[in-house]
């Protein structure tokens, strides 16, 4: 069984949502208390914490603080209001709506009828920490399916990966989705380097991605973005794991800019491309890329580096936080329900989910 990671990023302690402030790091680990929904709004818009699942996870808290401390039963009406407007603190991962979706769905079964607000309280904290089990679950399921795949399609070696971002117990509750993949290989003995992206401008690669490798020991050489197809071509990497933001039903992906050209990379050498994410991922309400919102952040997160701007004064800057991947360049993806395979498109997709979802009902 898989091991979790010793990193915890944002978790229930009391009354108060707990979260490691990822700006700090790797020169310190702070955390920051939580106790309204705008804090913990103002946490993702900041990206104090971030990565798709935990985004969606820490939603489920700032939604269940609306009726911390609250004097009278909180209505649905002023319930919707704080969903709504968490829910615009980053577009593009589908997690966070998703799970405010499922709080107020909540909300309406079981949490309407209770006499005081701390009866509410009570029950949305626990629907919110069930979520959070959840997704580390997933993750863990994630990883076996991943590396079972990669066991028969690369047999009898032990693996050079690159990645991109950070996707590991930092962007998640514990383990994570395409760097859980690769914990899982190292505790097996399967993995012979782990190539970080830095990932530009934000450096999560550099700053995340590395903090985490270092930590649990897992081989790992930081390198700049530009440098990953120059690997390929070297022969250096032996397949690609990537996280997912928002997969639309015929498999195109949104993932942190940068990931596109390194599937374009991989497909022309022969190197297999995966991206690794949970069913909640996937937004079956969206027939391919091209309508998914691409989040785009401040120039200054780009042109300002150590609080010193790095280009001239008159220079603008275009940081858009996310590209997204046509499904004719993945070779599979790992989900915590399988791995589809055999061709990415939107059939494949369907009858997958549709395959999964009897099964969950059976």
């Amino acid at each position: 069984m898989s091991r979790d990671s010793n990193l915890t990023a944002a978790f229930w302690e009391g009354d108060e949502y707990v979260v490691l402030d990822q700006l700090e790091l790797p020169e310190r680990k702070t955390c920051l208390r939580l106790t309204t929904p705008a804090a913990v709004r103002e946490a993702i818009t900041a990206m104090r914490l971030r990565g798709a699942p935990l985004i969606g996870a820490a939603a489920s808290a700032g939604a269940a603080l609306a009726f911390r401390g609250a004097g009278e039963p909180v209505e649905r009406a002023v319930f919707a209001s704080v969903c709504a407007s968490i829910g615009t603190a980053r577009p593009t991962a589908v997690n966070l709506m998703a799970v405010l979706d499922e709080m107020l769905a909540y909300y309406d079964n079981e949490v309407a009828g209770c006499a005081t607000a701390a009866e509410q309280f009570a029950l949305m904290q626990r629907r919110s920490l069930e979520i959070h089990w959840r997704d580390a679950d997933r993750n863990r399921r994630m990883a076996r399916h991943g590396v079972d795949w990669l066991r028969r399609l690369l047999p009898d070696r032990r693996l050079r990966v690159l990645t991109h971002c950070n996707t590991g117990a930092l962007a998640t509750c514990g383990h994570g989705t395409a760097l859980g993949v690769v914990r899982t290989l190292h505790e097996q003995g399967l993995l012979k380097m782990l190539w970080v992206d830095e990932t530009r401008p934000y450096l999560q690669g550099a700053r995340l991605t590395a903090f985490e490798c270092a930590e649990e020991g897992i081989p790992h050489t930081v390198i700049t973005d530009s440098t990953a197809p120059y690997l390929m071509a070297q022969g250096q990497v032996d397949v690609v794991l990537t996280g997912v933001d928002r997969m639309a039903r015929n498999g195109d992906f949104a993932n942190k800019i940068g990931t596109y050209g390194l599937a374009v990379a991989a497909r022309h050498h022969g190197i297999p491309f995966l991206p690794v994410l949970p069913v909640e991922s996937f937004d079956t309400a969206l027939s391919d890329g091209a309508r998914i919102v691409i989040e785009e952040r401040s120039d200054d997160e780009l042109l300002i580096f150590n609080g010193r701007r790095i280009a001239p004064a008159a220079s603008s800057g275009l940081h858009l936080g996310f590209d997204v991947v046509p499904h004719g360049l993945i070779t599979a993806v790992i989900t915590e329900q399988g791995v589809i395979e055999g061709g990415i498109d939107e059939k494949h997709i369907t009858d997958f989910l549709h395959r999964r979802g009897a099964a969950d009902r059976a």
